[in-house]
């Protein structure tokens, strides 16, 4: 009986690490040209997370939160052995970049991997913009504003979807800090997602925690998105709450809603 057990338990653990060696890592990959100032050559960089036995899987690329002026690239264990490839990117970060350095960031990292993916399994077509708070309002941005992207000759449309985790919709609290306004003052700008609303726009999940607990009012400024972009008109736009959940731990059921708009939109595609 004990010579049974013992072989079960080194069968689950062969099978298990057969399993963890179908995917590979390759870190700090530059995405900003050489000749980038050195503050841009210490923070453009991304890792790539990808199956190394598939094809043409889905693609997230992931960026970090951190009120834009802390945090770093990870690949949270939610979206490892998943069957997609992730793309965790490193930005500047305020107050020492601006924040049109750091938009360029984002839409250079998304460049990227338009670009580079398909080394890596990834497609093309299937390319899952997310991130949390920080992360999340830099995707919208880059997502609706399309001027960002055709800097490098990337349609934001091509973008399979947004996923927003608790993004800020209007003007980020900390780019107004900068202006001298303060975090219960709002502002739309140039710098608001809000002023990019599109019926055109990529397919779009907006995610946020309890409303009694989020940041600022984060709740109430995704839902004034989600029903702005309703009512222009656009086709394929959701908005969640994650009830019992905080601005930080929101996040954590966030990603199963993630995962279940990449297979409803990834088999559209096939």
């Amino acid at each position: 009986m004990y010579t049974k057990k013992l072989l079960i338990v080194i069968a689950l653990f062969v099978c298990t690490v057969a399993a963890r060696a179908q995917y590979n890592t390759v870190n700090d990959i530059p995405y900003r040209a050489q000749d980038a100032d050195k503050y841009a050559q210490e923070r453009c960089k991304l890792d790539v997370y990808y199956p190394t036995d598939q094809k043409d899987v889905p693609v997230v690329v992931w960026f970090h939160g951190g009120g834009i002026e802390a945090g770093n690239k990870h690949i949270d264990p939610e979206l490892r052995n998943a069957g997609y490839a992730v793309v965790a990117v490193n930005y500047r970060l305020l107050p020492k970049a601006h924040i049109d350095d750091i938009l360029d960031d984002a839409a250079a990292a998304v460049a990227w991997t338009f670009n580079n993916i398909e080394k890596y399994n990834g497609s093309k077509r299937k390319i899952f913009l997310a991130g949390h708070s920080a992360g999340g309002y830099l995707i919208d941005m880059i997502g609706l504003q399309k001027k960002w992207l055709e800097k490098y000759g990337i349609d934001a449309d091509s973008i399979a979807a947004l996923v927003p985790f608790s993004g800020q919709c209007i003007t980020h609290y900390n780019v107004r800090k900068q202006q001298g306004i303060g975090p219960l003052q709002p502002t739309l700008d140039q710098y608001a997602p809000l002023s990019f609303i599109r019926p055109d726009a990529p397919p779009i999940i907006i995610i946020s925690g309890d409303r009694e607990l989020e940041l600022y009012g984060r709740y109430e400024e995704q839902a004034y998105f989600w029903r702005m972009l309703k009512l222009v008109g656009h086709k394929d736009v959701s908005l969640y709450e994650m009830q019992g959940y905080d601005h930080g731990a929101m996040a954590r059921p966030a990603y199963h809603i993630l995962k279940t708009h990449i297979k409803r939109l990834t088999e559209k595609t096939k």
